[in-house]
């Protein structure tokens, strides 16, 4: 028996980048599938979410994902450019963004088509591990598409020529994240049940080999 999860992921979030190489191993190591289902990201979807937030809410993130990323042996520097675009005088985010509508609609093609785990993994390290700068010039991003198996130049061709279809499948991935239970990323859904946040990989594990999930 295979046992599923869903995966609700965002290319913004610093704790997506930090859970995906640990469900990457569940995968390889466990009678497991992670169903990646991308989304976009709460600035995106909810604008005004971060302009009423408390300012500890933000200073605290920025101290707790590089924290947390030493924790699990990762680097983490926020990204330049970062993949959502903020006005910094306002705390608000515009609503033409050059970044994160084209990187969601490359993880769900991923996924499609089969390798969205992987893609996820090799882009989120560009664009979060710090080892480069710029992720968005040269051949930094066709570079870590194909490392994990695909092509950019034919993907994003398809992500233009499929976009409305695409779009429309991450909107069911964020209408399916809030049944699941939360709103946030990363979140995985085990058998109806949330788990949310790379810091609860482990109780999603135990709860998973409870069910019976074996190893490979």
């Amino acid at each position: 028996m295979v046992h599923t999860v869903d995966l609700f992921w965002s290319f913004r979030s610093p704790y997506s980048y930090l859970a995906t190489p640990r469900l990457m191993e569940l995968e390889r190591d466990w009678d497991a599938r992670v169903n990646v289902r991308p989304v976009l990201p709460i600035a995106v979807r909810q604008p005004e979410f971060f302009a009423h937030a408390d300012p500890l809410w933000t200073s605290y993130l920025m101290r707790d994902c590089v924290r947390s990323a030493e924790f699990a042996g990762m680097t983490l520097r926020w990204p330049r450019p970062d993949p959502v675009v903020m006005d910094f005088a306002t705390r608000t985010y515009p609503t033409e963004q050059p970044y994160i509508h084209r990187l969601t609609r490359l993880g769900q093609l991923a996924a499609e088509r089969g390798f969205g785990l992987p893609l996820l993994r090799a882009v989120s390290h560009l664009i979060w591990s710090g080892e480069v700068d710029g992720w968005n010039q040269g051949d930094h991003l066709a570079g870590a598409v194909a490392q994990a198996g695909g092509d950019l130049a034919e993907m994003d061709a398809a992500c233009t020529a499929e976009a409305d279809r695409l779009d429309a499948a991450i909107k069911t991935n964020e209408a399916d994240q809030r049944h699941g239970g939360h709103y946030g990323v990363p979140l995985m859904v085990y058998e109806g049940e949330p788990f949310f946040g790379q810091d609860r990989y482990d109780q999603l594990a135990w709860r998973m080999r409870q069910k019976g999930m074996g190893p490979r």
